[in-house]
C-alpha cells in the first residue's frame, strides 16, 4: 500500500494540470448559470460567487505580467501573488455578507 502511495504521488508530481484547470471554468459556468436562476437566493451572494470569476481572470493576467517582467512564477513574486489572492478574499468576503 504504502509504494502504490508513493508512486501514485509521484504520477500527480509530474501530472500537467493545465487542461484540468482550464476545463473547471464549465462546471463552475454551469454552477453559477443554476445559481443566477434561484430566487430565493440573496444578490450579494450571486456576485460574490462571480468574483471568483474575476479572480481568476486577474490571476491568469498577473501570472503572465509576472512571467513576462520577472521571469519568476507568480508564487515566487510576493508582491504580485498577494494582489491577485487579493480578489479571492474580496469574493469570500462578498459571499460572506450575503449570508
Amino acid at each position: 500500500m504504502n509504494e502504490f502511495f508513493l508512486r501514485f504521488l509521484d504520477f500527480l508530481s509530474e501530472f500537467d494540470n493545465t487542461v484540468l484547470f482550464a476545463a473547471s471554468i464549465i462546471p463552475y459556468a454551469v454552477f453559477l448559470n443554476y445559481l443566477f436562476k434561484i430566487k430565493s437566493i440573496n444578490k450579494v451572494i450571486k456576485v460574490g460567487f462571480s468574483l471568483t470569476v474575476l479572480f481568476v481572470f486577474i490571476t491568469i493576467v498577473i501570472s503572465v505580467y509576472s512571467q513576462t517582467y520577472f521571469n519568476r512564477t507568480l508564487v515566487e513574486v510576493d508582491l504580485l501573488h498577494g494582489s491577485a489572492e487579493f480578489f479571492l478574499t474580496l469574493s469570500d468576503c462578498v459571499i460572506l455578507v450575503g449570508f
